[in-house]
């Protein structure tokens, strides 16, 4: 798909949704690896965000958006049920004009509008933002536990899947197709050495003992959005919401908000485990989530950090030996950067692995 939109394109696809006012301005965000992402402000004093979804990745548009409306719209509808108290809300879909929820275009491209949150990003990660984040995401999953209906649709099929994972790693190593394996061995020995280890959970869950939820799957930090206070507000990016497990969500949430770092920093010096923020993140989301989970499910929130950040480093690296087709990138090393990152940040976390177990269990009892 073409990077390249002209204002006049894009006003165009707008005009196809249903925005009060006159447009003011479109520009493109920048945040995420995958769809491509504009900020629409208009003179009704409203903003929107507009998409073009990567229908490469999310092959079925209309399942993905099936299942965003349904849980944004539950979240909402909870919200308005339950005044009382924090809330959390979610972003809600604006209709294409025949009634739909995204436009195709005749190039083939699908497009999506949806209402803006204004929020305010936290100047700094602490202790207290770390809470409320963990509070968002528990309350995120405590509401969708109550979601009516069918099983969601899977946008990305066996998208936590190790097993599959690692077969595709193990595919790229073989086939070396863009003649990089060389540079990245020390990388392939870290992870398959590890492998036996990582794939615990996913014999747990093929067995049938980890109970399968509604889960939102990306849950990095820069997905929860907070007040002016600090105080969490909504959560976004429900492209991968699906059946799964909350063990997915509590352990890539760690992954991200404990590095001390962003995830492709190349200088590994840099990249260090937070116990602290662990331990505030893990108190709130057990404060709203420890009446619902499951004995099995508490006691593997602490190891679903170290499967979270070791299948980062196992994608990266995939999509590292296979060119690069898959996540965005800034440079030609940059997915090599991200997965070292994420196995120096695994090391950390199995430094501190006793401690966030002590720590889950006097949380969870307290």
């Amino acid at each position: 798909m073409n990077n390249d939109h002209s204002n006049t394109d894009l006003l165009i696809i707008v005009g196809h949704f249903h925005l009060p006012g006159k447009i003011l301005n479109i520009r493109e965000t920048g945040e995420g690896h995958i769809n491509d992402t504009f900020l629409v402000e208009t003179d009704a004093g409203q903003s929107f965000i507009l998409q073009r979804i990567n229908h490469r990745i999310f092959c079925n548009v209309h399942g993905l958006m099936d299942n965003i409306d349904r849980v944004c719209s539950h979240i909402n509808l909870f919200a308005k049920l339950h005044p009382e108290g924090q809330q959390l809300i979610a972003p809600q879909i604006v209709a294409e004009s025949s009634g739909a929820l995204f436009h195709s275009d005749e190039n083939g491209n699908f497009w999506r509008c949806m209402t803006y949150i204004h929020h305010q990003p936290p100047k700094e990660i602490d202790v207290n933002i770390a809470l409320e984040g963990g509070k968002a995401i528990g309350r995120f999953q405590k509401i969708l536990s109550t979601l009516p209906g069918e099983r969601l649709h899977e946008t990305i099929p066996n998208f936590h899947n190790l097993n599959l994972r690692l077969e595709a790693l193990h595919e790229a190593i073989q086939k070396d197709v863009a003649g990089r394996l060389g540079e990245v061995l020390h990388l392939t020995d870290a992870i398959q050495k590890r492998e036996e280890e990582m794939l615990q959970l996913h014999r747990l869950e093929s067995e049938g003992k980890i109970p399968v939820r509604v889960v939102h799957n990306d849950t990095k930090l820069n997905n929860v959005l907070f007040d002016n206070q600090g105080k969490a507000i909504a959560l976004i990016d429900m492209d991968t919401v699906m059946n799964g497990s909350v063990l997915y969500d509590f352990g890539d949430a760690i992954r991200t908000l404990c590095n001390t770092t962003y995830e492709d920093e190349s200088r590994l010096a840099l990249v260090r485990f937070r116990f602290d923020l662990f331990e505030a993140f893990a108190a709130g989301y057990l404060l709203e989530t420890k009446e619902i989970l499951e004995p099995i499910e508490i006691e593997y929130l602490a190891f679903s950090c170290k499967l979270l950040t070791y299948i980062m480093a196992v994608r990266f690296l995939t999509d590292y030996l296979n060119g690069d087709v898959y996540f965005k990138t800034r440079s030609p090393m940059h997915n090599m950067h991200r997965a070292s990152n994420q196995l120096r940040l695994l090391e950390g976390i199995e430094h501190d692995y006793p401690a966030m177990q002590q720590a889950i269990g006097r949380l969870a009892n307290r």
